[in-house]
């Protein structure tokens, strides 16, 4: 009993944790919310149905009359928002959950009918299908019982196409896209399946005028062959009445810009200009864009034969260019007796210019912040589509806790303004390479710079310009490269700041205090992100690499300047030190779809960042080193707060040097991390929205590469305990679980995680499995955390917001 109150006082004041114990509550039951005459289904069986029809045979049971989940908080919901006076209510009702399916005879009879349809559609064409509902004390279940009799077979399989062009294009194409074939069990889907792969090869293939109803069937049953449950299957292609099927070629094109948002007048919505080049007519009403970087995505050029395919591509990329609000493509036909259709291409065009203000408000344990940034966006820029993006951005990050106000202790500043322009196809030198068919190319060039400031460490500033070229190979396919990027980075140490107890403590801090040059190439492969919005199964990669130095390496060789180990001295280009890394990254995902709306997925994230030639004497610059922890990776930890390795902070030298370098002295060269996430929907209707829920178990650390990298130079004995051995991973992977909520309003997912710490690595032998603790002694074991590492606080629970899922 005392257990139980610790549990409730302790446990249970999350106002998410009462809430769902409200709707346990309204879960028990909503039989006495209904009137006397009326019962709640809480059953439906089908009976003797094929064990691979039985899901889709369920499918045809009215939704009024299916039961919700036993899992599901969707009824209790609407329990908790739609009733009154112990009655649900008849008007004022919220967008809240789901009503309890209440029996209905006339639904019932009509689930019994499809069900019955639906298993001659299958080939059991002696189907007959009853319904039986039994009712006590107000609660009902509902039994189909089918008797579906022989399963009929496909003997013969012929063809009737009078036009011998098309049957030649059937043929030919048959064996990639057919479903049908003898001896296969007769089923009106492939029929279905047949007759729209059939449409889609003769749009494909100039039949501009093609359209389903053309392509039928005959069946002729065991009654008038005198075969026992065995049918013959004729496929028919018939011709219209006018006369044989044609081809169509592409006439004239004519792509007409409307003269603003507001569309067509009337008095211009059939306007078609007479002037044409290369038979495009090419006429801007608003006077706003130049011909080429438009007409490059028309796809349908003057004489070839008309393709379904270039219209949707046609389609895709002018909507891509994201200038343009609606897109529609309709055709005219001068001449009945010619062979050729002209498209009229209209676009709409949308506001060129918009600004855009965020703002979050990071919240993780013992800190608080908030970003904000404003971004300018103009589509249009040199009237060419190229696309303009100044962002303003800046934030604060304060500890809090102990009796203090918010954001007096304020201990990091960050401020950046970037600017880039984005334009819609590559623009490589001398090569004008044709793309767009699976993806729209872009060339980006962009700059920023950045501000960070470290209270009483340091003040950093990093100019970064770069050139990006974006292309797909495939609609699943992502190709990113980046030739040139260039990074000036100088920094300096706060003035006030002990820098021998600084050095001494954290090796890397000349990193925060040194001016050098970066200048480098990446590249990034991504496969199926296409897909990551939908429910199936596939595998997701993002695997990228950074190389920067080698070609000042070989500059600064042809002008003498060597690096001087001996002396700690780098080689220098304008009298600056370059840096030389490798820096290799990927991310390999599985999703597995579970049916439904669940979904299963492993994920392993991993990265090296490896110096070598003139950065072997100075290490990898402080921003392209790993970091573990935070809300996209290891969530029972904040941020920056993990590792390396075995490390503990109670190593360094005093509070003071604690709290001046929280942040900083977590990073590692080379990061392993593990997700495994299952998915799921908890309520249809939620507040307006989609709430769904994820339990999680991540796994992982940061290491360091190679000795000489450990924490404190006073302390090299740390590179056993930060230093990446194979031997020891098992006792340096720190492992979390938890759950989490996603608020899915469509275009937005609104995350909030609850991350619990199972084992922490910065222990030693069982005191890392931490989860003990937080059952039994929890409160002694942060009290002597606390007082050894003073002004760090331990904490079992992480909490985590975020806009977007975590991956």
């Amino acid at each position: 009993m005392k257990a139980y109150k610790y549990l409730i006082n302790n446990k249970l004041k999350s106002p998410a944790i009462l809430l769902f114990i409200i709707v346990l509550i309204q879960a028990c039951s909503s039989t006495k919310y209904i009137a006397d005459y009326q019962s709640i289904v809480k059953k439906v069986t089908i009976d003797s149905v094929d064990k691979k029809f039985e899901e889709q045979a369920y499918n045809y049971v009215q939704k009024d009359i299916r039961p919700a989940s036993a899992f599901s908080i969707n009824v209790p919901l609407y329990n908790l928002f739609n009733t009154k006076d112990g009655r649900y209510k008849t008007n004022n009702i919220k967008p809240f959950g789901t009503p309890p399916a209440i029996l209905d005879s006339t639904l019932v009879e009509i689930s019994r009918t499809q069900i019955q349809k639906f298993l001659k559609s299958k080939g059991y064409f002696q189907a007959q299908v009853t319904s039986d509902i039994k009712v006590k004390d107000k609660k009902a279940e509902v039994k189909f019982s089918a008797k579906p009799g022989p399963a009929y077979f496909v003997d013969k399989l012929s063809n009737s196409i009078a036009n011998t062009k098309i049957k030649q294009l059937y043929e030919s194409n048959k064996p990639g896209m057919t479903h049908l074939h003898t001896r296969m069990q007769y089923d009106e889907d492939s029929l279905s399946y047949e007759r729209e792969q059939i449409y889609r090869v003769m749009k494909e293939n100039g039949y501009f005028y093609f359209l389903r109803p053309y392509v039928n069937f005959d069946v002729v049953g065991a009654e008038a062959t005198s075969k026992t449950n065995k049918i013959d299957l004729r496929l028919n292609v018939t011709d219209p009445e006018k006369g044989p099927h044609r081809q169509y070629n592409i006439g004239t094109t004519y792509l007409i810009i409307a003269p603003s948002p507001d569309g067509f007048p009337d008095s211009l919505r059939n306007y078609v200009s007479r002037d044409t080049t290369h038979g495009l007519s090419f006429t801007d009403l608003s006077k706003r864009y130049r011909r080429n970087p438009i007409t490059r995505y028309d796809f349908l050029k003057q004489g070839d034969l008309f393709d379904i395919r270039n219209e949707n591509l046609t389609y895709d990329r002018l909507y891509e260019l994201n200038i343009f609000k609606n897109v529609k493509i309709d055709y005219f036909n001068r001449d009945s007796t010619s062979n050729k259709i002209n498209p009229v291409i209209q676009l709409i065009p949308q506001k060129v210019m918009s600004n855009r203000i965020e703002g979050e408000v990071p919240f993780n344990g013992g800190t608080v912040g908030f970003n904000l940034s404003n971004t300018y966006t103009n589509n249009n820029l040199f009237r060419g589509a190229e696309r303009f993006e100044l962002q303003v951005k800046g934030g604060l990050q304060s500890r809090i806790g102990n009796g203090t106000s918010p954001f007096k202790d304020i201990y990091q500043r960050d401020f950046s303004i970037s600017a880039s322009i984005t334009v819609p196809r590559l623009l490589i030198p001398f090569y004008n390479p044709t793309l767009g068919g699976n993806g729209m190319p872009h060339t980006t060039f962009s700059s920023s710079y950045i501000y960070a400031l470290q209270k009483d460490v340091s003040v950093r500033r990093v100019f970064i310009n770069s050139i990006t070229y974006d292309w797909y190979e495939t609609k699943s396919k992502l190709h990113s490269f980046t030739p040139l990027n260039f990074e000036y980075r100088f920094g300096n140490l706060d003035d006030g700041v002990d820098t021998t107890i600084i050095l001494n403590n954290l090796y890397y801090a000349t990193l925060l205090a040194r001016k050098d040059l970066t200048l480098g190439m990446k590249y990034n492969y991504t496969l199926n992100a296409d897909k990551l919005s939908q429910l199936r199964t596939f595998v997701y990669l993002r695997a990228g690499v950074d190389i920067a130095g080698n070609l000042l390496q070989g500059i600064s060789k042809l002008t003498g300047s060597k690096n001087d180990p001996a002396n700690n001295d780098p080689a220098k280009i304008f009298g600056l030190p370059f840096n030389q890394y490798f820096r290799p990254e990927v991310d390999l995902r599985w999703y597995k779809h579970l049916g439904g709306e669940k979904q299963f997925v492993a994920r392993l994230n991993t990265g090296v960042a490896y110096a070598y030639g003139n950065s072997i004497l100075t290490g990898i610059p402080f921003e392209k080193q790993f970091f573990a922890g935070g809300s996209n990776g290891l969530r029972a930890w904040q941020a920056r707060t993990i590792g390396p390795g075995n490390y503990n902070r109670q190593v360094l030298a005093s509070d003071a040097v604690r709290k001046a370098v929280f942040g900083l002295d977590q990073l590692g060269t080379l990061r392993i991390e593990t997700n495994l996430e299952y998915r799921f929907t908890i309520a249809k209707k939620f507040f307006g929205a989609t709430l769904k829920g994820a339990t999680f178990i991540d796994a992982g650390n940061i290491w360091n590469l190679r000795k000489g990298e450990s924490i404190t130079l006073e302390r090299p004995e740390l590179d056993e305990l930060t230093v990446f051995k194979l031997g020891k991973l098992a006792q340096q992977v720190a492992i979390g679980t938890g759950f989490g909520l996603r608020y899915d309003v469509q275009y937005f997912v609104f995350r909030f995680d609850i991350g619990l710490k199972l084992k922490d690595p910065q222990f030693t032998g069982s005191d890392q499995w931490v989860i003990g603790k937080y059952f039994s002694g929890a409160r002694d074991f942060k009290n002597n955390y606390n007082a050894t590492h003073a002004p760090d606080t331990y904490r079992f629970v992480q909490y985590n917001f975020g806009i977007g899922m975590p991956f």
